[in-house]
């Protein structure tokens, strides 16, 4: 049995590493699953409601894995960036982290991440991100890096899954500006 034993180690590697998070993201079509969470605009509080967001249009949902981590501090800052052409297409955008959420109050302000743009909120314990199947494989307590954009109507009309957080903006703004034709 010794010779297989380096066989199946590889094998559990392989899957591990062929493993995408986007197969368990949910699907274009679903409905969005409703929340409210704590939240923080520019450094103040808030109760984000989901349902509240979509009478005024589309809402785009990025879940990020933590506060003040390379990869989310890059994808908040190029969100801020643009911002605009997201309010121009009358879209809110949100995101949303189960990891260092004790850190939230600074990320939302800070000009190097939100900027006090748009608003980011808490999910401790990752409750919102079970329900929206974006778990991070590898720290479960921690959101994956996957963003919706949800219709108005409630559904989820595109999904991005990608722990490179440079194409996040890019898929979520096409999403959006193709729901105004």
């Amino acid at each position: 049995m010794k010779p297989l034993r380096p066989f199946t180690s590889i094998a559990t590697a392989v899957l591990i590493l062929m493993a995408n998070s986007s197969d368990a993201a949910l699907t274009a079509g679903t409905p969005a699953p409703e929340f409210s969470a704590p939240a923080f605009l520019a450094g103040k509080p808030f109760t984000f409601n989901l349902a509240d967001a979509l009478k005024k249009g589309p809402v785009v949902l990025y879940f990020f894995p933590a506060a003040h981590t390379s990869g989310c501090n890059v994808e908040a800052h190029l969100f801020s960036q643009a911002i605009d052409k997201f309010k121009a297409r009358h879209a809110t955008v949100i995101g949303v982290t189960a990891g260092n959420v004790d850190q939230l109050v600074d990320f939302s302000q800070e000009t190097e991440h939100c900027s006090g743009k748009f608003a980011v909120a808490a999910d401790p314990g990752a409750k919102i991100a079970k329900q929206y199947d974006a778990i991070l494989a590898q720290k479960p307590e921690w959101s994956d890096r996957t963003s919706y954009v949800i219709a108005p109507s409630g559904l989820i009309v595109h999904v991005y899954s990608n722990l490179d957080p440079k194409e996040h903006v890019k898929e979520t703004l096409d999403a959006v500006t193709a729901l105004k034709k």
